[in-house]
Parts: structure tokens; C-alpha cells; sequence
């Protein structure tokens, strides 16, 4: 992940206006220890199967990216000159690591991966995807993940 001083002007000043909301609650639980835990991960790498309708910029919806998909259907909707997509051509563990997951499953040091994965479109006002989000919660409850892993890209 870049810095934000490492970034030009003017990408670094735009970047750095960018309002962080504040919440009311806190959303860290207990839980039972990681080798008992359903773990699945939410990407804001705007990744969707490649007959899914694209993801849009600003739009606050997801796609659901199932466990056992092959690599090669999940495309990025990200498309931007500011977004180096060479890192995901090579290898899709750098922004949905579903192979991580399925070794630590194999390992026991998680109780399980979760049948589906969810994706963003990244460049998205967090306020945005509140209602997504909730149905989403839904999903990943209904599929017994009691771990989430927030992968910001």
C-alpha cells in the first residue's frame, strides 16, 4: 500500500481531503478462539465474475464471490491510471487471498472458510454502502462466518 506522501500532487491533496466518518459504536466482539472460527473476506478490489453486471464507481452495491470459483472468472471492475491492477493479473491472493484462507483451514489455525467472499468497488463513500452492507451481514451470518477479514484495496 503506498503512502500518501509518497503520492504526487495533486492525488496526494485530494487523498487528503477526503473525510473519515466517525461511528457510534464499536464494532469489535469476542469470539471463540481462530482455529474454531468461519472465516470469510470482504475486498474493496471491485472484483466480480466476469458475467456479473460491472461494478460502477460510487455505486454502494457488491458481488458475491463464491469460495470454489476459478481465478480466471473473477474479473477488476477497478479501472483507473491511478490503479496498478499488475499485482491481481498475477496472482488473486493479493487482494482476495482465498488460497491464505485454505491453508490456514488445513493448517487448523481457522475452523473454516466461508462459502462466498464479497467485493466493493473500492473508490465508494463508506455511507453509501450501509444498506449493502447490512443485507451482506445477512449473507455471511446465514453461512455461520463469525470472522471477517476487511481487505481495503
Amino acid at each position: 500500500m503506498v503512502r500518501l506522501a509518497d503520492l504526487d500532487e495533486p492525488e496526494r491533496s485530494h487523498l487528503g481531503t477526503i473525510p473519515c466518518p466517525d461511528f457510534e459504536t464499536r464494532p469489535w466482539v469476542s469470539g471463540p478462539a481462530m482455529a474454531a472460527r468461519r472465516v470469510a473476506m470482504v475486498s474493496t478490489a471491485a472484483l466480480q465474475h466476469r458475467d456479473d453486471r460491472p461494478l460502477l464507481a460510487g455505486a454502494g452495491d457488491y458481488r458475491v464471490i463464491a469460495n470454489d470459483a476459478p481465478d480466471g472468472d473473477l474479473v477488476m471492475a477497478h479501472i483507473s491510471t491511478n490503479f496498478d491492477r499488475s499485482g491481481f493479473e498475477q496472482d488473486l491472493n493479493v487482494v482476495l487471498p482465498r488460497d491464505r484462507l485454505r491453508e490456514m483451514a488445513a493448517a487448523g489455525e481457522i475452523g473454516s472458510v466461508g462459502k462466498y467472499h464479497y467485493a466493493f468497488m473500492g473508490s465508494t463513500d463508506p455511507g453509501g454502502m450501509e444498506t449493502a452492507a447490512r443485507e451482506m451481514a445477512g449473507h455471511l451470518k446465514a453461512d455461520g462466518v463469525d470472522t471477517v477479514f476487511l481487505l481495503p484495496v
